[in-house]
């Protein structure tokens, strides 16, 4: 089977891009490191790290230091997918990465981005 192009894509290049269409909104890139902190475990030095390796998106989901278990309670649709519906473990981490991006970008407290 052919490895879909979205993992083999740097996160380096994938990161700008979620900072830049929150900030667009009038969020920050703190709130986005915060969501990957909390979604990923990566803690702020561990994330330079990985942007600065330039590691793809499946690395970096497998190397995560923590998955944090309350992400399947994110549902919703992305990209025309529900995101609870994805059967590829990969591609479903990296859809709920886009949609909690896309809550704040729509303005959704952060509160209830993070599932408190």
């Amino acid at each position: 089977m052919k490895e879909n192009r979205l993992y083999t894509m740097s996160f380096a290049r994938v990161y700008p891009l979620y900072i830049a269409k929150v900030e667009r909104k009038g969020r920050t890139k703190a709130e986005v490191d915060e969501i990957i902190s909390w979604l990923t475990g990566y803690d702020h030095k561990k994330l330079e790290i990985q942007l600065e390796k330039q590691i793809d998106l499946q690395t970096f989901f497998k190397e995560a230091p923590r998955l944090n278990p309350l992400r399947k309670q994110i549902t919703g649709v992305i990209c025309g997918i529900r995101v609870e519906e994805i059967k590829e473990k990969t591609m479903q981490e990296i859809r709920y990465l886009d949609k909690l991006i896309d809550e704040l970008a729509k303005g959704k407290a952060m509160e209830k981005i993070l599932r408190k």
